[in-house]
């Protein structure tokens, strides 16, 4: 199959809901073609929404060290420290995402230690 295929597939397991089809797909072509940050971020979202919380932790923390300034996946990093419990790791990439965007609004709850 090629790649662009693969990719099309993978984007329509995604908007289908497919998450363990689209997490199949979307790493075959990161295989491909590693530093795509789109396909990375997809696969990243894929796994959260599958709730395999430490690969996307991992794929996220790829894409920031790529592109610190990637400010919906520190959103989601934030999101999967918070699913995991991990409620200090997560108010510290809320600290940093409120920086990135002037919005002090991402701090919320959790960054004031609040569980």
């Amino acid at each position: 199959m090629t790649t662009m295929l693969t990719y099309t597939l993978a984007v329509q397991a995604f908007e289908d809901r497919d998450y363990n089809a689209a997490v199949d797909r979307f790493t075959e072509v990161l295989a491909e073609d590693p530093h795509n940050r789109t396909v990375r971020e997809y696969l990243a979202r894929a796994l959260y929404h599958r709730a395999s919380l430490k690969p996307a932790e991992a794929e996220l923390r790829t894409l920031l060290a790529e592109d610190p300034c990637n400010e919906y996946a520190a959103l989601l990093l934030t999101r999967t420290l918070e699913r995991q419990s991990r409620h200090d790791e997560a108010a510290g990439v809320r600290r940093l995402l409120a920086a990135l965007t002037g919005d002090a609004g991402h701090l919320g709850r959790h960054a004031a230690g609040v569980a």
